[in-house]
C-alpha cells in the first residue's frame, strides 16, 4: 500500500519507542488498578450500609456497570482513530484525550460522597481510558512487524503487570482513598508523556479515510466467526482465560480478610500483587521472544492456560496465606506467558489494515467483558453456592476451557 499509515509494518521498532510506549500502556493500567484492587473495595465498605446491600455485591455492581462501558468504548474509540485525520496521526490525539480525562475522572471518583457519584466516577475513568488504551494498543500492529509482535507484546505485558502493581501500591501507601486516587491520576499522567512528545505518529491522508457512513459504522463491529473463524476462537479464547483471572481478582481483598482471617488485607493483596508481579516479570517478556523465535504461537497459550487453571484449584484446596502466595506465583508464570504470546496472536488474525484500532478494540472486548460476567457469576457463588472454594474452581475450569479451545485455530500456529 502506498499509504504509510494502512502498510504492513516491516521495519523493526526500536527499543526507545517500545519502552515509552509500555511506560505509556502500564500508566493506563494505574489508573485502573489502583482503584479496582483496593479503592473501589473500600469505598464499597463504607457505602454499602446505606444501600441495603452487602459489600461483595455493591463492589460487583460498580465493577460491573463500569465494565459495560468498557464494553463499548474500547472498540468505538478504536473505530474513531482508525479514520482521525490530524497533523498528530491517528493514535496520538486519542492516547492525549484519553488519559486527560482518565485523570480528571479519577480525581472525581476520589471525592465521592454517594452512591450515584461512584457508580458515574467508575464509568467515566472506564470510557476515557478505554479511549487511551485502544489507540496505544492499535499503535503495536500500526508500527511492529510481525515477527517482533511477541517480543513487543512481552514488554507491553511487563508493563501492565508493573501498572498493577504500582496502582495497587499507590493506593496502598497513599493514605486514604482520596490521595491513592489523586496519586494513580498523576502517575498515569506523566507515564504517558515520553511516547506523545518524542515519537510521532502515522498519519492518515484525508483521501485513504473512507466516506462516512453510520450504517457502515455500526456495521463493522460485527466480525462474523463464520467469516473470521479463527478471530472467533482466538477471541473465545482470550474472553475465557480473562474470565477465571477476573473471578480470581475480584474478591481477593475480601477473600483474604474473611475467608484467610489475614490481618491487613491491604498488604496481603499488595504483597500477592508483586509476587504475581516478579513471576510474571519473569515470563512474560521471554515467552514472546521464545514465541518470535521459533515462530509458533498456539503451544504458548495451551500450556500457559493450563498452569493459570492449576494455580486457581490451590486457592480452592490450599487456602492458608502460604498457599495464596504460592498460587500468586504459579499464576504469575502462566499470565505472563499467556500475555506476551495471546496479544502477538490476536494481532496475526486481524482482518484489515485500515481496521485495525476497531477490530482490536472489538478483541479488547474480551478483556472488558469479563468484567461484567465475573461480578455475576462470582456473588452469588460466594454468597449462595458454596464459597470461595466453589469460587475458584469454577475459575480454574472457565480459564482451563480457554486454553483448550485454541486448539481450534487453524491460521497461526
Amino acid at each position: 500500500m502506498s499509504v504509510p499509515a494502512l502498510a504492513e509494518p516491516s521495519e523493526r521498532v526500536g527499543h526507545g519507542w517500545t519502552a515509552a510506549l509500555s511506560l505509556a500502556n502500564g500508566a493506563i493500567w494505574v489508573g485502573w488498578y489502583g482503584p479496582l484492587q483496593i479503592l473501589l473495595a473500600r469505598q464499597a465498605e463504607r457505602f454499602a450500609p446505606g444501600t441495603g446491600m452487602s459489600k461483595e455485591s455493591l463492589l460487583a455492581w460498580v465493577t460491573g456497570v463500569g465494565a459495560v462501558v468498557s464494553l463499548a468504548a474500547n472498540p468505538v474509540f478504536g473505530a474513531l482513530s482508525d479514520r482521525t485525520v490530524s497533523r498528530f496521526g491517528r493514535r496520538t490525539p486519542w492516547i492525549v484525550a484519553g488519559t486527560a480525562g482518565g485523570a480528571l475522572s479519577l480525581l472525581l471518583l476520589g471525592g465521592a460522597d454517594a452512591v450515584w457519584v461512584l457508580f458515574a466516577g467508575w464509568c467515566l475513568v472506564q470510557l476515557t481510558l478505554n479511549a487511551a488504551f485502544a489507540a496505544v494498543t492499535a499503535a503495536v500492529p500500526d508500527r511492529v512487524p510481525r515477527l517482533q509482535r511477541g517480543s513487543v507484546g512481552g514488554w507491553l505485558g511487563a508493563a501492565q503487570i508493573l501498572g498493577v502493581v504500582a496502582g495497587t501500591g499507590l493506593a496502598t501507601v497513599a493514605g486514604g482513598v482520596r490521595a491513592g486516587y489523586v496519586a494513580c491520576a498523576v502517575f498515569t499522567v506523566v507515564g504517558v508523556v515520553p511516547y506523545v512528545v518524542r515519537y510521532a505518529d502515522l498519519r492518515l491522508g484525508a483521501e485513504a479515510r473512507p466516506a462516512w457512513s453510520w450504517r457502515r459504522f455500526a456495521a463493522g463491529f460485527w466480525l462474523s466467526p463464520r467469516r473470521y473463524p479463527d478471530l472467533g476462537w482466538a477471541w473465545l479464547t482470550r474472553f475465557l482465560i480473562n474470565l477465571g483471572n477476573s473471578l480470581v481478582l475480584l474478591y481477593l481483598f475480601y477473600y483474604l480478610r474473611d475467608r484467610l482471617r489475614y490481618g491487613d488485607p491491604d498488604t496481603g493483596v499488595l504483597i500477592l500483587t508483586a509476587v504475581n508481579g516478579v513471576t510474571l516479570l519473569g515470563t512474560v517478556v521471554v515467552g514472546g521472544a521464545w514465541s518470535d523465535r521459533v515462530g509458533r504461537r498456539k503451544p504458548f497459550v495451551l500450556w500457559s492456560g493450563v498452569l493459570m487453571a492449576v494455580a486457581t484449584g490451590l486457592l480452592a484446596f490450599w487456602q492458608t496465606w502460604p498457599g495464596a502466595v504460592v498460587a500468586a506465583a504459579v499464576l504469575g508464570v502462566g499470565f505472563g506467558v499467556f500475555t506476551s504470546v495471546d496479544f502477538a496472536l490476536m494481532t496475526d488474525v486481524l482482518p484489515a489494515a485500515l481496521d485495525r484500532g476497531k477490530d482490536l478494540g472489538v478483541i479488547n472486548v474480551a478483556n472488558s467483558l469479563p468484567q461484567v460476567a465475573a461480578p455475576a457469576l462470582a456473588a452469588p457463588l460466594v454468597n449462595q453456592l458454596g464459597g470461595y472454594r466453589v469460587l475458584y474452581l469454577v475459575a480454574a475450569g472457565v480459564g482451563l476451557a480457554g486454553a483448550l479451545l485454541v486448539r481450534r485455530i487453524k491460521g497461526v500456529a
